[in-house]
């Protein structure tokens, strides 16, 4: 892979001889919290929102439980139905036709990655497994899915352990998927978030120690790798992990990431990738977060508690409890950044 000269300046940021403080971050209170996942220490891990366009107060979270399966809660945080399935870690969900596809990073083969596929059931608020499917050798971590605009064909990316990420085709239209690889990336060290923007078919993805890269979602593209954002202990500090977007218009809007190592979120507005400010989840009645992996962000009326928008980040320290999940109201992260 041919890494753009701008990659330097990550190297350098992690080269440094004491640790820089980190920027102030304004807390922003939970407004609710899932039950928590059933098996304990690191097992929580990412979520994905499905937004119910008819009724919003019947919009479904799901959430991966690394040691066991895969949740799906209400907007109140009840856990609904639970899929067993054995170390799914990231999770992403797209509508395709009628149906809404889910599709998780499968790490019960650490030789071989692959893609488990479900269909949620939105009426039944439960998932039914479509099949698990091979990828190429290596373990699976990250995962993310892509909608190409022009023809609506749908797309996964599975970000191995090792920085090399592999894209699929993910073909719904028989009586069985079909899951193809058409080609792979590679970041030089440990990756796992990912996300992408259906609007510009941009790929963004977190290498932990170094910082955020992008690039081009379409199959047929470079696999060149852009450097957008750097680790550098103040605004973003490792791990940089769960990724999210909040769009507006056809390239706005705000690249969402967690910054684990100082229990923060950090913000970039887009289309530049420039730093628009940081935050983390505290100070209500619902304790907050820390350690976080995972992190999604759906914009739109989800009810009166969240009316701009909903956004989900996994709790790495729930105790006494195991972890779960808590959700914030990104009109409250917008008061207290003041964005526009």
């Amino acid at each position: 892979m041919r890494v753009l000269p701008f990659a330097a300046l990550l190297l350098a940021g992690c080269a440094t001889t004491s640790a820089p403080l980190a920027t102030e971050a304004p807390m922003v209170a939970a407004t609710a919290e899932t039950d928590p996942v059933d098996t304990a220490a690191d097992a929580a891990d990412d979520p994905a929102i499905w937004r119910n366009p008819a009724d919003p107060s019947k919009s479904l979270v799901i959430g991966t439980d690394k040691k066991a399966g895969i949740h799906v809660y209400s907007l109140a945080g009840k856990r609904l139905s639970f899929t067993p399935a054995e170390r799914l870690n990231n999770v992403d969900l797209r509508e395709t036709g009628a149906r809404v596809i889910a599709a998780a990073s499968d790490r019960a083969d650490v030789a071989t990655a692959h893609v488990s596929l479900f269909m949620l059931d939105t009426a039944a608020a439960k998932l039914v497994p479509l099949g698990r499917f091979p990828v190429d050798a290596g373990e699976a971590y990250g995962m993310c899915l892509w909608t190409r605009a022009r023809d609506h064909a749908l797309f996964g990316f599975i970000v191995l352990k090792d920085g090399r990420i592999d894209q699929v085709a993910i073909d719904l239209s028989g009586a069985t998927p079909k899951v193809t690889t058409v080609r792979s990336m590679k970041l030089a060290t440990q990756s796992e978030g990912c996300v992408v923007d259906d609007r510009t078919g941009q790929l963004y993805v977190a290498e932990e120690d170094i910082g955020l890269w992008r690039f081009d979602a379409d199959p047929s593209a470079p696999t060149t790798a852009t450097a957008i954002a750097r680790v550098d202990g103040k605004t973003l500090v490792a791990d940089a992990e769960g990724l999210a977007l909040a769009p507006s218009g056809r390239t706005g809007g705000y690249l969402v990431a967690a910054s684990q190592g100082d229990n923060a979120y950090t913000l970039y507005r887009l289309p530049g990738v420039t730093y628009a400010g940081r935050f983390r989840i505290g100070g209500g009645a619902i304790d907050g977060t820390s350690d976080t992996d995972g992190i999604d962000l759906m914009l739109g009326d989800f009810g009166p508690a969240y009316p701009r928008g909903l956004l989900v980040a996994q709790d790495g320290d729930n105790a006494p409890a195991t972890q779960n999940f808590k959700y914030v109201s990104w009109d409250a992260v917008r008061r207290a950044l003041k964005l526009r």
